[in-house]
């Protein structure tokens, strides 16, 4: 199985801590955060890398090379400065990518089954599948509506219906990205608006906890449930 990780971003909300290195490189008890993603992707079997990067990529490949220290095949798509947006810089790993691939942000650590919801997309001619929670606004927001078995509706503004969360991991054949025009910039969310009328965006329910280190406070959080034995190491 392979996957995209999105870790191209600036990272501001961490303040000081990107500011002289990447998101994926901030420290969690001795390792980069991306080192801790890997393993995770190993243990469910997702080998083959690419990661999308562009602020700071150096640091990135100084440190993780091919991947293979780590057990995984790992490949490179860097944006440098053109700042392509989530979908755009998928759009620019084209090449590198499969058929059908799962994408995650790099600030992300998913407890999900990977194997099942593979499994779950691929029984299903569709062009993308969002892995969601039933949130039902009790962390952040709830901006996804779900509707036999297909996302209706993804928005930042509270529609009727809303009670799921994105839960930060998707799937995508590489045909979906033709919706994206090639090196400009492009959102997820732009991306995800074009598949939700056709019915090309599918839901796949999941109870398991979602973990991110995009922010300080979640950084803590992840560094706390690492620390008390929360998470596999």
């Amino acid at each position: 199985m392979q996957i995209a990780i999105l870790a191209g971003g600036l990272g501001t909300r961490l303040g000081p801590l990107t500011k002289d290195q990447p998101k994926s490189m901030v420290d969690v008890h001795g390792r980069p955060f991306l080192a801790w993603q890997l393993d995770l992707l190993r243990r469910q079997g997702v080998t083959d890398v690419v990661l999308c990067v562009g602020h700071l990529a150096d640091a990135i490949a100084r440190h993780f090379g091919d991947g293979s220290a780590f057990g995984v095949r790992l490949r490179y798509s860097d944006e440098g400065e053109r700042r392509l947006g989530t979908a755009g810089a998928l759009r620019w790993a084209q090449a590198l990518l499969g058929e059908a691939f799962f994408v995650m942000f790099g600030d992300s650590y998913l407890l999900f089954d990977f194997r099942a919801i593979m499994e779950h997309f691929l029984a299903r001619d569709r062009l993308g599948l969002m892995v969601v929670h039933r949130n039902e606004n009790r962390w952040n927001r709830s901006d996804v509506a779900v509707e036999e078995g297909h996302v209706t509706a993804y928005a930042a503004t509270p529609r009727p219906g809303m009670v799921h969360i994105n839960a930060g991991l998707s799937v995508l054949r590489r045909a979906a990205l033709e919706t994206i025009a090639s090196q400009r910039s492009a959102s997820l969310q732009d991306l995800y608006a074009a598949l939700i009328p056709q019915r090309q965006l599918l839901a796949y329910e999941t109870q398991q906890r979602f973990c991110e280190v995009g922010s300080l406070v979640g950084l803590e959080e992840f560094r706390r449930l690492v620390a008390e034995g929360g998470l596999p190491r």
